[in-house]
């Protein structure tokens, strides 16, 4: 079990940007997630008609060249967009400015869980029909991983390590954790850090369908992902980007800035399991969690809410309501957990990440949001998954984002207290 020691830096979260299916802005996302606005609806950009599943969250109003000049734009993929467009922004929410006298003490961590796969579909298309000459030259630099990193380096010309967590539908929390990690130990004072993914592609749509994770509901798109329901039936992909701008204490007071909230704590680890199910009893999840408080030098009493990964499939949320349950005992009842899927779907590298900016909302405003469309609640999901959103007060958050192969990670964010 990895997880950083309750010393150190303290780490503050300073600024933070998104780009989702329900709003490009924080404040747009945040008003419509607690307004039960979704953003899941019919796939438009390709005929999904024979596909096992026939909506997607997408994200609307986003221009690349708002961020990028179009001769880049036109050699890199979406994910990569995304993720610049909520770095950048994120950075402009922070008031930080990065010019060369600090640049080398500002990293990025940017993960991804798939990358580039409508290029890769596109190009492969373009070899079987008109041969390996008319490969795009720009192929491997537009679809590796760590090119949503490197991109947002190159715009924002910041001379730190540019990180790439991987690890599947986790590495959104894995990115913030390791960012954090890095200004805890004292080896940076900044860190961007979130996640990013877009793969609304008909290979992804077959391929996640065939493995049985989506869910097939077309009537009313609405209702497709359903948390922690006794009749959810699958995840919806997703697209989008997310990003935190982090601060050590000192750099942060030092500029003045507007502290958010505060990250302070980590934990990951590994089911050892399967490729793609979950433990069934939760075990590598609760470690997680466990090693995330530990990390803040807190107890489980000290939640006052928890983002879960709540994808809406079957076998998850049943195994995270065990893996909380059992960090948690008889608290569970009643400390409120939702998971944002509902309405912005499951995209996958960014998913953790989008979670993280929820639960810095949630100590904002006092507000625990709701899975507004979870109307009968799976008796076997035994904790206590809110249907409508519950004010009160918030100070302490666990965050939690799993992954293909058993990866398990969670963050705990905290009110800022001087």
């Amino acid at each position: 079990m990895a997880s950083a020691q309750a010393n150190g830096r303290r780490v503050a979260v300073t600024g933070m940007g998104v780009i989702s299916p329900i709003g490009n802005n924080v404040a747009q996302f945040w008003q419509n997630l607690l307004s039960g606005v979704t953003g899941i609806r019919p796939i438009e950009c390709f005929d999904a008609s024979d596909y096992p599943a026939h909506v997607a969250g997408v994200v609307d109003g986003f221009e690349a060249t708002d961020y990028i000049d179009r001769q880049l734009a036109r050699r890199t993929d979406r994910f990569a967009q995304l993720a610049v467009g909520a770095a950048v922004d994120a950075v402009r929410d922070a008031g930080l400015r990065l010019d060369d006298s600090d640049s080398e003490s500002v990293g990025i961590s940017l993960g991804t869980a798939v990358a580039g796969m409508a290029v890769v579909e596109r190009e492969t298309s373009v070899l079987a029909e008109l041969g390996p000459r008319r490969i795009s030259p720009m192929l491997i630099p537009s679809v590796i991983g760590n090119m949503a990193g490197c991109l947002i380096s190159i715009v924002l010309k910041v001379h730190g390590p540019a990180l790439c967590p991987t690890g599947a539908c986790a590495t959104g929390c894995m990115a913030v954790g390791d960012a954090f990690q890095m200004i805890r130990s004292g080896i940076m004072d900044v860190m961007i850090a979130g996640g990013s993914d877009s793969m609304i592609t008909p290979l992804s749509v077959a391929s996640f369908g065939r493995l049985g994770a989506l869910s097939r509901r077309a009537d009313d798109p609405a209702l497709a992902c359903r948390p922690f329901d006794v009749d959810r039936d699958g995840t919806v992909l997703s697209e989008g980007a997310a990003v935190l701008i982090l601060e050590s204490e000192a750099h942060a007071r030092g500029r003045g800035a507007n502290i958010l909230a505060e990250v302070a704590g980590y934990g990951i680890t590994s089911d050892a399991y399967h490729i793609a199910a979950p433990d069934p009893n939760g075990t590598g999840a609760s470690r997680s969690m466990q090693g995330a408080l530990r990390s803040a030098g807190l107890s489980p009493d000290a939640v006052d809410y928890i983002v879960a990964h709540g994808t809406g499939t079957p076998l998850n949320d049943i195994s995270e309501s065990k893996a909380i349950r059992a960090v948690l005992g008889g608290r569970a009842d009643t400390v409120p957990v939702s998971s944002n899927k509902h309405a912005v779907g499951h995209s996958l590298g960014a998913a953790g990440a989008v979670s993280a900016i929820t639960a810095v909302q949630a100590i904002r405003n006092s507000i625990a949001p709701g899975t507004l469309n979870l109307r009968l609640k799976d008796p076997e999901c035994m904790v206590n998954a809110i249907s409508s959103n519950v004010p009160g007060d918030i100070a302490t958050v666990l965050v939690n984002a799993f992954g293909f192969g058993g990866q398990n990670a969670s963050l705990v964010l905290r009110r800022w207290v001087d």
